[in-house]
Parts: structure tokens; sequence; C-alpha cells
């Protein structure tokens, strides 16, 4: 047989797939080296990924031999909050007008930041002047809040993985099944920064030693996620996931003992605000992202979903554990 009819020889449904993986490979500007990656990945997952409610995954190691984590150690539960969380009670500084947040801290901050690693969105700063930032805020009004937080995003446990892939209406649900509610943009805020308004949870510069932040920018697939419990979502997540496990990084702790609020992955609140969206994504996840207490996502409707999302709960301290403030007005939550 010459060879330029060996391809008559081939079945005609070889040829119209490898057709069609071609044309896949040109559209989407794959290299060879890219697609051996590709192929290795499918075949040898890094991670054991659990589908929770057929909606949400939960990834784990698979490699039984790594070296565990080194693990907080747990402080003791907030007083007068229920078992894993810590009370955040205190003056937080707003930044409203008619009703809605305006943003101005995070400028007063970003006028305070002294060494930009990127100006350009979404903008990141290394150090802040600590006393700049006390002296712009220190005529702005306050709040006395007084709230439960859980110490880790969701499920709330020390050395699990966070749960992902959560529509916002979701988190509201699965925090309302553990008698709790999600927390609204300013709990979580001042759960974070703290009385001072730090612009990270532990302190005014930034350090990817401390928390989950500044990993590589993974691309993601368009439209991988649907069917959310299907081979393919998970495959996509085990190609983008960053995460650590809950409690991972000791130093990653909010003046409350909250821990990975900036980093890891972005969570859900419930907006402040009146009109727009209720769904707000707080604390930034993994990526080079600004993964600050401060900045909000505001772009995103109740029902999105994505591969870095996740959320923590809130709750009210019991009755008994009610106090007043030295003003002697009560103490409250938004």
């Amino acid at each position: 047989m010459k060879r330029r009819h060996l391809w008559l020889a081939v079945p005609p449904a070889l040829l119209v797939a490898a057709w069609g993986v071609t044309r896949w490979i040109k559209s989407h500007h794959v290299s060879g080296e890219d697609l051996m990656s590709e192929i290795r990945r499918v075949e040898a997952p890094r991670f054991a990924w659990q589908s929770v409610d057929r909606r949400h995954w939960q990834a784990s190691s698979l490699n039984a031999s790594e070296q565990p984590v080194t693990l907080v150690s747990l402080e003791p539960d907030g007083e007068g909050c229920p078992l894993g969380m810590v009370r955040a009670k205190g003056a937080f500084h707003t930044d409203t007008a008619d009703g809605r947040m305006t943003g101005a801290i995070e400028r007063l901050q970003d006028a305070a930041c002294t060494d930009w690693i990127s100006r350009d969105f979404p903008a990141r700063c290394r150090t802040f002047d600590a006393a700049k930032i006390s002296d712009s805020i220190a005529a702005l009004p306050t709040t006395d809040l007084d709230f439960c937080i859980d110490r880790f995003e969701y499920p709330n446990a020390v050395g699990q993985n966070p749960v992902i892939v959560v529509t916002f209406h979701e988190a509201e649900a699965l925090c309302k099944k553990e008698q709790k509610r999600l927390c609204t943009e300013s709990e979580w805020t001042f759960a974070c920064e703290g009385e001072e308004a730090r612009p990270y949870p532990y302190g005014y510069t930034r350090d990817d030693s401390a928390c989950v932040i500044d990993r590589p920018w993974r691309a993601f697939t368009e439209g991988a996620l649907q069917p959310r419990d299907g081979e393919r979502a998970r495959a996509e997540l085990d190609r983008l996931w960053q995460g650590e496990p809950s409690g991972s990084r000791p130093k990653c702790r909010s003046p409350f003992g909250a821990y990975d609020m900036t980093g890891n992955v972005d969570e859900w609140t419930r907006s402040v605000n009146p009109t727009g969206y209720s769904s707000i994504l707080k604390g930034g996840y993994w990526g080079p992202v600004r993964a600050r207490c401060r900045p909000s996502t505001r772009a995103h409707n109740e029902d999105f979903i994505d591969y870095q999302q996740s959320f923590r709960c809130c709750a009210q301290p019991t009755p008994s554990s009610e106090t007043t403030t030295a003003s002697g007005s009560s103490v409250k939550s938004l």
C-alpha cells in the first residue's frame, strides 16, 4: 500500500475524532508540552476530592507519606460563643454614607502604603505606615460590635481543607443548618482587622509565609464546573487548587483569633448596602490578589460559583455574656 493512501485504512470515526482534537488544540493555543502535562494530570490527580451534596467539593491529600502540616494550637472558644467560634468585640471603624460602604478607609490605607508590589488592579502593597493609618482613622466614627465568628473557613475544622464551589445562598443555608448565620461584610472585616484597622490580619507588612497568598495564577477553563458534581469539574479543581488545610499557618491569625481570613479561599459575606447584590466576597484567595481585610468583591450575584469560593459563619453570643462599652452603650452586632 502506498504511503499517501494509508489514511484510507483508518476508520472514519477515528479520523473525525483526530480532526476534533487538532481543532481544539489550535483554537486553545495549547502547546505539546501543555497537552502532555494535561494528560499526566488526568492520569495522576494531585488530591482526593469529596463531592459534598453533589454540589460542593473538598480536597484531601493523596500522599499518605507526606509530612503532616504543623497546625495551630487551638485557644479556648470565645466566651458565650458556640463550639469552635471566637468572639469579636470592640469598636469598628465605619466608612458609610447614606447607609452604603464608601471605601474611604481602604483609600486611607492605600495612601499609607510605603512600598507597592503593584499598583495595577488588583493592587498589592508590601508595607503600610502603621502610624499614618492610625492618625488617618482617628477622627472617623466607630460602631460597637459584639459577635461570634468561626475560627476557620467552613467546615470550621482544623486540618481540613475548606469546602469550595459554594454559592451565596448555599452558604447561608449551611450556616443556618448549624444554627448560625452568614457574617455581614462589616463583621467579617472587623474580625479580620481588629480595632486598629490593620490592612492584614497579622499586621502592616504583607507576608506570603504568614498566609496562603501570592501563588501563581492558573487560567481556568470556562464552563468546566458544570455540572458541579461531574468528573470534568473534579479534574478542573484538581488542576487549579493551591489552597491549604485550615490552621496550617499559625501566623495567619486575626487579633480575635480567627485564622486564614486573608488568602487561601474567598469567603461569602452579606452586604450591608441597601441596594446591589447581597453577595460580597472577602479576603481574597491564594493567588496574587489584594488579600487584605478591607477590600470587597461586589461584582457577583447570589448564584455565582467559582473554584476558590467558601465562607465562614457568625452567631450571636449567649445573652448571659452581653456587656456594655465604657461609654455605657449596649454592644451590638450589625
